[in-house]
């Protein structure tokens, strides 16, 4: 674990969107770090079409995010979006 500067005014909408989303500041932080990570890795992919990703790798592995398994899941799936 390690600290992480960011501006005020970034701290400022973590703190809102903590509130807002019923996440602690880091909760949200970490998931911000994510889903960036993600878009910028497969930027083809919708903000949906992640958010399901990481639904589904929670699911079926109840284990914590890790970018390998992600990127296992990514080289395997189809393009297909699941809907509920």
């Amino acid at each position: 674990m390690g600290i992480v500067k960011i501006s005020d005014q970034m701290h400022d909408n973590l703190r809102l969107a903590s509130i807002a989303l019923d996440r602690s500041i880091n909760a949200q932080a970490e998931h911000w770090l994510k889903i960036g990570m993600l878009i910028e890795l497969y930027p083809n992919k919708t903000y949906n079409e992640l958010t399901q990703l990481l639904l589904e790798q929670s699911l079926h592995s109840n284990a914590m995010f890790s970018l390998e398994s992600i990127l296992k899941h990514l080289s395997t799936k189809s393009t297909e979006v699941i809907t509920p």
